[in-house]
């Protein structure tokens, strides 16, 4: 396999990785696509490691970091946001790249440490300090949307165990829009195919309509999504999915809301 064909391997996790850290579709996709040009034009600046991955994350932080998070438009105005920014007071930055990488990217303590230029220990600590912070996250309503009884448990279960309140499981189109009619969540898990031939993805788009609430798809077929053409959505998390991959993006997509202010007291 070539080094481009390697790179492109990796590149629909980085543009999810991307997403997360930087907050919105855009944003995020403009960071990875301004990486893969600095690989094209300058082929050293990628880090000398044994690990593709690493070096490419590893290049995306450097230009990430070098340019202001408000260059483009979509992050811009969510961090202007007076919700946004006191999110931003609730999660140190360094801790949440470190969560990221190793809960949402599935790298280890060492692949952490060696994107980020500090010693394994380092980076356990870093992580630790992220679990401690989004421990401090708004708690909010959600809502589940999944037709498969077990999952929907596990749902419900890991959304509890983060302090958050589940106001419905819905199985279908429909159920998911008469739960939304008598209350507002403040954040929706959605299976995207449900059992009964309906769409979670037509369904959450209908109650956005209405609502502005962050979204988080849960489908067994996360590249059919990740293709950088719009409508795509900001947060998937793949089937089977790990705790902890879950919990990643849960906060980053309560982080970036707008409307997401840390606890009182």
């Amino acid at each position: 396999m070539s080094v481009s064909q390697e790179i492109s391997a990796h590149l629909p996790y980085m543009r999810r990785f991307a997403r997360a850290l930087v907050g919105d579709r855009e944003g995020g996709d403009a960071y990875v696509l301004a990486t893969l040009e600095a690989v094209v034009a300058e082929p050293r600046r990628l880090h000398d490691s044994q690990d593709l991955r690493v070096s490419l994350y590893k290049l995306f932080l450097d230009i990430w970091s070098a340019a202001p998070v408000a260059v483009h438009s979509g992050a811009g105005d969510a961090l202007d946001d007076a919700g946004a920014r006191h999110n931003l007071d609730a999660i140190s930055l360094r801790p949440r790249i470190a969560f990221l990488l190793n809960a949402l990217e599935g790298f280890d303590l060492e692949q952490v440490g060696e994107t980020l230029d500090v010693p394994e220990q380092e980076a356990a600590e870093l992580i630790n300090a992220a679990n401690a912070e989004i421990a401090d996250q708004i708690a909010t309503d959600v809502l589940i949307i999944e037709d498969e009884p077990l999952i929907a448990h596990d749902l419900r279960s890991i959304v509890e165990e983060l302090g958050h309140n589940v106001v419905g499981i819905a199985r279908t189109h429909r159920e998911a829009i008469a739960t939304t009619e008598i209350g507002k969540p403040g954040l929706i898990l959605a299976d995207i195919q449900l059992a009964d031939g309906s769409s979670g993805l037509d369904a959450v788009n209908e109650i956005l309509g209405s609502l502005s609430t962050p979204v988080i798809f849960v489908t067994a077929y996360p590249e059919r999504f990740l293709t950088g053409a719009p409508p795509e959505p900001a947060f998937l998390v793949a089937k089977p999915f790990s705790v902890e991959s879950l919990k990643a993006v849960i906060s980053q997509a309560l982080f970036f809301n707008r409307r997401s202010q840390r606890k009182s007291g």
